[in-house]
């Protein structure tokens, strides 16, 4: 996402569905289920436990399905909602909390039941009108209407549901989904979607996945949206405007859907074209593309100053560089479909996907990944890439800044140039491989490099990713 909020490719450069229900891996399972305290009761803990974002999340069940029907009126910005949760518990339930910010609950059921539930801040706290047993299936029903608007993050950038002057540009790292739907919203619950989008007739509702289809009646359209491949809510989006509209199927099958706002259409056309290459060579270097659909959604939303990974579709706030668009994509891989499980180890993403752009300039008559890494080393000791360690940022103020981005790409040129070409790209695919459609952490990562390269590398990461501070050697 967002480059270190500026534009570039994510935050500050720019900053850069029939019902599939997702399964949840058993790992994942335990992830979930271990939320709470130990030989907890009944009742699911409001929050995972992410040392960043506490209340992110919670405790007890795994969502395998959303299905989001939502109405939105871009004159009076009025959000009409309903969402139906499908929900495995992993524990014994008498409570269970979702998050939800701002928006009034109108009516809620468990499996068509009427259920208690009252506010508290960001939760929305659920009595259903039974105990509900471990590993038991059973759908949650939330109704709901307001004004939706963003949170604002602890770096003082705003995300959620950000209106703009012709609808709104969606975008939920980290805790902004909560903004607009109910749900389990954290990383370490991923699901599948199917959105069902209303809004005036002339303005187009994009979300993730595959387009359905569209129909108009009564003054108003209908858009229909699936994406069936596991997805963190953060990665959600329903981004409303008037589009532009481009569909064309790649020659690998995959369904392209850009919509571009026509005063960004100009300035975008030549980098959207260049998205199938992109794909086709980043799935040289990382696997194949994990999904069936890509896309972009080109807004102009000059408030919100980045872009971001939306998964299959990144949502651009003006008309992206292409370095922007080789950042966001190479997410698809390495954020979307290897997703965290804690908001620390945000470089696995950021530093990822920075480091992709390197390799694209590189391989594309640019500067070579050694000479950019040469001019980051030159940086002064006492300059802000130098502040915290990629690997553990500190706080959720500093998830996107400089060294999450840039010290995270030098950690992986590191380890490329210390392990070779060869075993360096062959990390990279096993890595994407065997956490498709799932989770990794650093330590996870790291390993897997020893492994791979048959290399100690615990000096390499411990002074990259690990140490603040500006490296004595380069």
């Amino acid at each position: 996402m967002r480059p270190p909020r500026t534009y570039a490719g994510t935050r500050t450069a720019v900053l850069h569905r029939g019902a599939v229900v997702a399964t949840v891996p058993v790992a994942l399972a335990a992830l979930l289920a271990g939320a709470g305290p130990a030989g907890a009761a009944t009742t699911g803990t409001p929050g995972v436990g992410d040392p960043y974002f506490p209340l992110s999340g919670n405790g007890g069940y795994h969502v395998g399905h959303y299905d989001l029907n939502l109405r939105y009126d871009p004159t009076g910005r009025r959000l009409d909602g309903k969402a139906v949760l499908t929900v495995r518990a992993t524990q014994k339930l008498t409570r269970f909390n979702l998050d939800l910010n701002g928006l009034k609950v109108t009516a809620l059921t468990v499996d068509n039941v009427k259920a208690g539930f009252r506010r508290s801040g960001q939760e929305l706290i659920v009595s259903p009108p039974r105990a509900l047993n471990r590993n038991q299936t059973f759908k949650v029903a939330v109704a709901y209407t307001g004004v939706p608007g963003p949170v604002i993050d602890p770096d003082g950038s705003k995300d959620g549901w950000i209106p703009t002057d012709d609808g709104a540009f969606v975008a939920g790292e980290p805790q902004g989904a909560m903004t607009w739907f109910p749900g389990n919203s954290h990383p370490k619950d991923k699901s599948s979607y199917d959105f069902t989008i209303t809004v005036p007739q002339g303005r187009t509702a994009v979300a993730n996945g595959v387009f359905l289809g569209q129909k108009t009646a009564g003054g108003r359209t209908t858009f229909r949206w699936r994406q069936t491949e596991p997805m963190a809510a953060y990665l959600a989006t329903a981004t409303v405007g008037k589009f532009k509209v481009e569909q064309y199927t790649t020659p690998s099958g995959i369904k392209v859907y850009n919509a571009v706002d026509p005063r960004e259409a100009a300035a975008s056309a030549a980098v959207l074209k260049k998205l199938p290459s992109v794909l086709e060579w980043e799935a040289k270097l990382f696997g194949p593309y994990p999904y069936r659909a890509a896309g972009a959604i080109v807004d102009r939303a000059p408030q919100v100053g980045y872009a971001l990974e939306t998964q299959t579709r990144p949502v651009y706030d003006r008309a992206p560089a292409l370095s922007t668009l080789v950042h966001e994509s190479a997410h698809q891989w390495f954020g979307d479909s290897v997703t965290l499980t804690s908001w620390k180890d945000i470089w696995l993403n950021e530093g990822f996907a920075t480091y992709t752009e390197w390799l694209y300039a590189e391989q594309h008559g640019g500067p070579s990944a050694q000479k950019t890494f040469d001019e980051r080393y030159a940086t002064a000791a006492d300059d802000a890439l130098w502040s915290f360690p990629p690997a553990d940022p500190g706080s959720g103020a500093n998830i996107f800044a400089r060294p999450v981005y840039d010290r995270g790409a030098m950690a992986l040129h590191k380890l490329r140039t210390t392990t070779g070409d060869r075993a360096f790209f062959q990390i990279l695919r096993t890595w994407a491989a065997q956490h498709r459609n799932g989770h990794g952490t650093t330590a996870q990562f790291t390993a897997l490099a020893e492994r791979v390269s048959g290399k100690d590398l615990d000096q390499l990461f411990r002074t990259w990713i690990g140490t603040k501070g500006k490296p004595s050697a380069p």
